[in-house]
């Protein structure tokens, strides 16, 4: 088995992967995609498994940045993971994500997520369950009882207008001091708002891209920096409800729509679960944005099989927001395999990590290390 780069002239045959993994595309789906990936390929982020002639497996590496408690993190977001039906149970998918692992540090990426069509296969190469994609269903009825409070100018906006949204999800990503949404980049921003068939509109701190679903309306991603945008947003959208039914929408974990609905006795969210897992610890740990209250120096022991540069000791130095990892020969401190420690760092807390048998060993940190990484990780985009 030859784990190698695709090349753009092996396209068609990852579109008859894809297809025999999930599905047909349309035609103006593979067009978009095809947009889309060549970028990727000549980066190398797109991966293949040969079987002498045969492709037999993918994986896409996608070039993110995730905001950690309002810092940008360098993400790479796994994506296309196939292999063809008549090669499943070879180990191709196991080969090709060992892969995937090294090629998001060759990459730079500190982090690396993906949504999962299956966990085992992941979980055993160090990616864990951090967080998930939080999509509210909402009756149109509802939204029309959020009505505009002070005027706020909305535009409709277009391809040209893709740096803006980047800059407008970093200004209210990092106030807010979110953990878990991603950023694409600007060329696939462009792509994203070339679509005839959604509806986009921007406002100074915020925007709101949806689409008709039959009778009802979908939300692809509405992000609001102040309670005037967020009212003027979901206004827009509840406008809609003389011939909408129902509204779904990606929600933040405690989203603002919720305390802006007139009535609000249930909420029907569903989770769609994603993975995570830190590809390279120190630059992970610089990187993240952690309170400003919390000052806090710990040890943790960390045990990483597919990239033993992670394994060992590392001190934990956090103050003023800012946090660093350095190597230390102290046995202090919990022991936590990579999958663990990813899961800690999105904020999942050390009782659950104990009790799932991810963390065991010394608890005398565990309550520092729980407000050190405290945080309700979600992402508004599936990839």
């Amino acid at each position: 088995m030859e784990i190698r780069e695709l090349t753009e002239a092996e396209l068609d045959a990852v579109l008859d992967n894809r297809r025999r993994a999930f599905g047909p595309l349309s035609d103006s789906s593979v067009a978009i995609w095809r947009k889309l990936v060549l970028p990727y390929v000549a980066e190398g982020r797109y991966l293949g498994a040969f079987d002498g002639p045969r492709l037999v497996g993918t994986a896409r590496i996608n070039p993110y940045r995730q905001w950690w408690h309002g810092r940008q993190v360098s993400m790479g977001g796994v994506a296309s993971v196939t292999v063809l039906p008549e090669d499943r149970g070879r180990g191709v998918g196991r080969q090709i994500m060992l892969e995937v692992v090294e090629r998001c540090a060759d990459l730079g990426h500190a982090v690396s997520a993906l949504f999962p069509a299956t966990t085992h296969l992941y979980r055993r190469l160090g990616w864990e369950h951090a967080g998930a994609q939080l999509i509210a269903d909402v009756p149109a009825e509802a939204l029309r009882t959020i009505t505009p409070g002070e005027p706020v100018k909305l535009r409709r906006m277009g391809p040209d207008d893709a740096a803006e949204v980047i800059a407008t999800l970093d200004r209210v990503h990092s106030a807010g001091r979110a953990s878990g949404p991603i950023c694409f980049d600007e060329d696939a921003w462009r792509l994203w708002l070339d679509d005839e068939d959604d509806f986009y509109y921007l406002a100074d701190d915020g925007f709101v891209v949806y689409r008709w679903s039959g009778e009802d309306i979908e939300i692809d991603n509405l992000v609001a920096g102040s309670a005037a945008t967020a009212r003027a947003l979901w206004a827009l959208v509840g406008s809609h409800a003389t011939v909408a039914k129902r509204v779904t929408a990606p929600v933040a974990p405690d989203d603002p729509v919720f305390w802006l609905l007139a009535d609000r006795k249930q909420d029907a969210v569903k989770q769609i679960r994603w993975m995570f897992r830190l590809i390279d610890v120190e630059s992970a740990v610089a990187a993240r944005g952690y309170p400003a209250a919390v000052t806090a120096d710990a040890v943790v022991q960390v045990q990483d099989p597919q990239r033993p540069g992670n394994s060992g000791g590392w001190r934990l130095e956090v103050a003023g927001g800012t946090g660093s990892a350095g190597r230390t020969g102290s046995a202090e401190g919990p022991v936590l395999g990579i999958g663990g420690l990813s899961a800690l760092y999105a904020g999942v807390p050390s009782a659950t990590l104990r009790r799932a048998g991810l963390m065991t060993g010394s608890a005398a940190q565990d309550e520092t290390l729980d407000a050190v990484f405290a945080a309700r990780p979600y992402m508004l985009d599936y990839f």
